[in-house]
């Protein structure tokens, strides 16, 4: 603890006129963000209250109208779903993918439980207005004809629970990557669906046309930002890149770096830290995108990225021919030097997450200090590089080397740990960078020594 004391010692140093310009931008764009989120869910609320569709008559009328007003409210999270991860620039610049990709968790989970409430309540309460019980209340909504659109919407509820069920963290580690991918993208499929249940045959919408065309107006505007940044934009990019495979090279066992180059790549405006989305067109490859971080600063004319075998698409990386195409979309990520409010610096990588921790190596300036983390000394990657790019730079750099199961690892990047190695760490902020649970572990000891939340700065190599 006499490590931990030291941070009252540790001066907090003024921050710059441009952080503060930037901070304001953000703060600016992120309540825009929520006031069109929000405004959205009254403007719904109140159409659904103004077409006369909140009914309390009855314990049944009370129950019906709780599940049309949740299976609205799911419908309307359920295109939030899709805008969230459709790549929009503009707020992927303004959040980060890593935010973003937290939101786009938490905010399925919140969609399923409004599906679920919606459908449960949908058939108690008619099975009290029907006087029927509930088995035969299912039957007759699913098969009796009496209420239109019932398979389709017991379809797209199915496709959302799958989704769902495969977001569980341990479930997707024992999922094939290509098949996590594939079952997301019934997603597209299960809302699909709703638009079938909803619109055409919703109590709510057919009686009433201005909410009708609200509806319609939110899923042609959700449409055209998923075709416009993940269709158009990428085959666009394809076109005026012409990005190939120009080498592949072995850095360690099991790590393989790829050279890709180009035409006009400094257009791309992107930055060491940043990660694109990579689709190889060759056999096996061409159905899949997969995000990987650049390894190296870019420099306008090749891009590398360095991957790690994790699984059946990451161990055959190194044998992807040369000359290969490549379709990316990105950059993505705000882990850059763009984000850094202080002078001084911490870049903290664990394992393979020192891939854009070196890129940032190379392009930053200023008091850096650089710790990375491993278990044996194989496992250290671009040694040759880091030293030579923190020797050219005048950084400092740690190799923290042990098994975190000895006595003498579990201590490693624990607070006092970092406060030796560190002992200005309140002072800096803070980049870390590895496998999300090094990334969470790490982070919460980071706080715990006395760095702000607003000065850490994560990206977690998890999606």
């Amino acid at each position: 603890m006499a490590a931990l004391d030291r941070i009252r010692s540790v001066p907090e140093p003024q921050r710059s006129t441009v952080s503060i310009r930037r901070h304001r931008r953000q703060t600016l764009g992120l309540t825009a963000v929520w006031v069109v989120v929000l405004g959205n869910t009254a403007a719904i609320v109140w159409l659904w209250i103004h077409g006369g569709n909140l009914t309390l008559k009855s314990s049944g009328d009370v129950l019906t109208s709780i599940a049309r007003l949740t299976g609205l409210l799911s419908a309307y999270l359920a295109l939030i779903q899709v805008i969230l991860l459709a790549r929009v620039p503009a707020l992927e610049r303004l959040v980060g993918f890593d935010r973003l990709t937290v939101w786009h968790r938490w905010n399925g989970h919140a969609c399923l439980d409004l599906v679920l409430a919606h459908v449960v309540f949908s058939i108690w309460g008619y099975a009290l207005l029907d006087r029927y019980s509930l088995p035969k209340e299912i039957s007759t909504m699913l098969g009796g004809g009496i209420y239109p659109g019932m398979i389709t919407a017991t379809v797209g509820t199915v496709l959302l629970i799958a989704v769902v069920v495969t977001s569980v963290v341990i479930v997707k580690r024992r999922l094939r990557y290509e098949w996590w991918y594939s079952v997301h993208l019934l997603a597209y499929a299960g809302i699909a669906l709703a638009w079938f249940h909803q619109i055409p045959t919703g109590n709510e919408l057919v009686l009433n046309t201005i909410a009708a065309d609200y509806w319609r107006a939110l899923f042609a505007a959700t449409f055209a930002l998923l075709l416009v940044f993940r269709v158009v934009a990428p085959t666009f990019a394809a076109l005026r890149y012409r990005l190939r495979v120009a080498a592949v090279v072995e850095e360690g066992p099991g790590v393989v770096s790829l050279w890709i180059t180009g035409r006009r790549l400094d257009r791309l405006h992107a930055h060491a830290g940043q990660f694109f989305l990579w689709r190889f067109l060759t056999r096996g490859r061409w159905a899949t995108a997969h995000p990987f971080s650049l390894s190296a600063a870019p420099d306008g004319r090749s891009l590398r990225i360095t991957v790690k075998a994790l699984g059946d698409h990451t161990a055959r990386m190194g044998e992807i021919p040369i000359g290969t195409r490549v379709v990316a979309e990105g950059p993505f990520g705000v882990f850059t030097d763009g984000s850094r409010r202080r002078e001084k610096v911490l870049l903290i990588a664990g394992g393979i997450g020192i891939t854009p921790v070196r890129a940032l190596l190379q392009e930053m300036r200023g008091d850096v200090v650089v710790v990375y983390r491993v278990v044996t000394d194989e496992d250290v990657l671009f040694r040759p590089e880091l030293d030579e790019l923190a020797r050219a730079s005048g950084a400092e750099l740690h190799y923290v080397v042990g098994d975190h199961a000895t006595d003498e690892g579990r201590h490693y990047l624990s607070p006092d740990h970092l406060l030796e190695l560190v002992p200005d760490i309140a002072a800096r902020d803070v980049y870390v960078c590895g496998p999300a649970g090094l990334t969470d572990i790490v982070t919460r000891h980071v706080r715990q020594a006395g760095v702000r939340r607003s000065h850490i700065h994560a990206e977690r190599f998890a999606l």
